[in-house]
């Protein structure tokens, strides 16, 4: 989406349009805007997706949450903003399904990671610093849901993640929303692999992540935007291995270049992710930054006659106890003993429950680091009722 609406080459008025014509800061690259001030060109950009092929849209929604808002002064329109994107997927996706009721086409909700991290401080002298809280995040999350489930998406996508705690607060608010609009709608979750490394920015390998959120079930879980297909290939394959649900890949066109634009031709991309589907590792395919419609008819007359990968029965990790941090903590029947460290208890260490209830979390966490170079593979956490949101 943002790749076709960069090329409209679209003014500060365009942003504003009526309804924002005093806003007092500049708005002009604030995209999902357009829903409210320029509805005719997302909606052009959907049906141009659509006529290449896509069987799902995204809604234009990535960065519309009032966290990621903010920067903008725009808290204020975030359920509109999402309210009125999710109504015009929908009605683009209709027009399509009408014109072949044997092809139905689908509207996602699209939900990205904010601009804010809940994993990681801003801040290198003060490890335990964060912008915002949990509960903020899942507050954020909450009214966007909000907008486009009342908006009538058939699925939500939490994409392009970087920190798994803030997708669980993300997570969340979608079973808040669902719970309290009384419906039941799939959710997709796709994270991104920050460089070679196959670790996400807040440095969770690729198994850690699904280990952290397979509790969830989503319909798919999946790899989005990161090193392009080339690279991205090692870890879909990892993710294909271990996953029990249907797994997502839409990659951006390649690298970009030093102008930060996206050079890869849509025939690349398309061969790339058909030597995918060959392989049987993926169910779910498409594009993310720099990919056209272009790409996705490629994509499409690439892939469209080959089966997609088969769900795992019994995928590699299965009957094995699995703790996810950083990296995945697997114990198997033939593991070595395991040691946990237990002084992060507010009952057992009177030094750890003050420093709780003085809200020194730095030093506290210095209690956990103690405890982990002294040999615990893992550490038991743990709080008194009374000192937490329950």
């Amino acid at each position: 989406m943002g790749t076709m609406l960069q090329g409209y080459r679209l003014t500060e008025a365009d942003y504003r349009g009526a309804r924002l014509a005093d806003h007092p800061q500049d708005l002009r690259g604030n995209h999902d805007l357009l829903s409210l001030t320029r509805p005719d060109v997302v909606l052009d950009c959907h049906r141009a997706y659509l006529d290449a092929g896509s069987d799902i849209i995204e809604t234009n929604t990535f960065t519309a949450t009032s966290i990621a808002q903010a920067d903008y002064a725009c808290e204020p329109h975030v359920y509109d903003m999402n309210l009125a994107a999710a109504r015009l997927a929908r009605q683009a996706a209709d027009e399509f399904t009408a014109r072949d009721p044997r092809r139905p086409r689908f509207a996602a909700g699209s939900i990205g990671p904010t601009n804010r991290m809940l994993s990681m401080s801003p801040d290198v002298n003060d490890p335990g610093y964060r912008v915002v809280t949990f509960d903020q995040v899942r507050a954020s999350y909450v009214e966007q849901v909000r907008g486009l489930v009342d908006g009538g998406v058939d699925l939500l996508l939490a994409e392009t993640v970087t920190d798994t705690l803030t997708l669980k607060a993300c997570v969340f608010a979608i079973q808040e929303v669902l719970a309290e609009r009384g419906v039941a709608l799939p959710v997709i979750l796709s994270v991104t692999i920050t460089d070679k490394s196959g670790r996400t920015l807040s440095g969770q390998t690729i198994d850690a992540f699904w280990t952290s959120v397979a509790h969830a079930r989503p319909l798919a879980v999946g790899v989005n935007c990161s090193l392009g297909a080339e690279d991205m290939r090692p870890y879909v394959a990892q993710l294909s291995a271990l996953a029990d649900t249907y797994i997502s890949c839409y990659p951006n066109a390649g690298l970009p270049n030093a102008f930060g634009e996206y050079d890869e031709a849509p025939a690349v991309t398309a061969g790339l992710l058909r030597e995918f589907t060959e392989s049987g590792l993926v169910n779910i395919v498409g594009g993310c930054c720099g990919t056209t419609p272009e790409h996705v008819r490629a994509l499409r007359e690439a892939v469209t006659s080959l089966p997609p990968r088969r769900v795992p029965r019994s995928p590699a990790a299965a009957g094995n106890s699995r703790y996810s941090g950083l990296e995945v903590l697997e114990i198997r029947p033939e593991s070595n003993f395991i040691m946990i460290g237990e002084r992060t208890n507010v009952t057992g260490s009177r030094k750890f429950k003050r420093l709780i209830k003085s809200g020194d979390y730095t030093t506290a966490l210095e209690v956990a680091v103690e405890q982990v170079r002294g040999g615990a593979n893992v550490l038991d956490v743990n709080m008194d009722e009374g000192m937490l949101d329950s």
